[in-house]
């Protein structure tokens, strides 16, 4: 429900028809056969557009959805060493970070110790920094090794970008069958400027003022 007196319009095709009382621009919308939708509430005046709200909201989800699609948070990953790995379980745990690194992906690398082995943290720091170096290409180390308790570990930043998972488009026709033709392309929606929440203006009877002075203009939401 729009309630401010006046807003900056925008016609169904893009042009500035300048500042206006909201009760105006709501009629102009409707001999169009459209609403008047806020979509730059935050303007001074607030930004109002002529607009099928309908499409508008559908256009709006259908972009919603395709940048939920696209995103790929990054994650954290944890590779595991100890102080006596051998070499073929090193190089394992190497192209495994790597892996983590080119998705985008961050990663604890942890030397765990046992027993005796404790007493001997410098051989983690230097089997943590072989590590860093195996994979520099890929990673760089964002925290340097800290020992806590029976472990010891650093924190690898990818170099890459985080990868966009594509869904994979599925044919709905089976294989041998005959190619539809292709159907018409629908008319383009009429692009809207970005907004959290839309709002949607349409007439309602103004309330009698009571004490001499002019009641606020107000307009109930599209659909009473």
């Amino acid at each position: 429900m729009i309630r401010i007196p006046q807003v900056r319009v925008i016609d169904d095709e893009g042009n500035q028809l300048g500042v206006m009382p909201t009760p105006r621009a709501l009629e102009m919308a409707q001999e169009r056969g459209l609403d008047l939708v806020e979509v730059a509430p935050m303007a001074a005046p607030p930004v109002a557009r002529f607009l099928d709200f309908g499409q508008y909201k559908y256009e709006l989800t259908k972009r919603e959805k395709e940048a939920k699609r696209r995103q790929r948070s990054v994650t954290f990953k944890e590779v595991r060493l100890s102080p006596k790995i051998g070499t073929g379980d090193f190089e394992t745990k190497v192209h495994r970070a790597v892996e983590f690194l080119e998705d985008g992906d961050r990663i604890k690398v942890t030397v765990r110790f046992r027993g005796r082995e404790l007493s001997h943290p410098e051989l983690g720091r230097m089997l943590l920094e072989r590590f860093a170096e195996q994979v520099k290409e890929h990673g760089v180390i964002e925290r340097a090794p800290v020992l806590e308790g029976k472990s010891m570990f650093i924190v690898l930043a990818s170099t890459h970008k985080p990868k966009v998972a594509e869904t994979p488009q599925r044919s709905g026709r089976p294989e041998g069958a005959p190619a539809q033709e292709p159907a018409a392309a629908a008319a383009p929606a009429t692009a809207a400027a970005p907004a959290p929440a839309a709002t949607v203006a349409t007439p309602k009877t103004m309330p009698t003022p009571t004490n001499g002075a002019e009641a606020p203009q107000t307009a109930s939401a599209s659909g009473d």
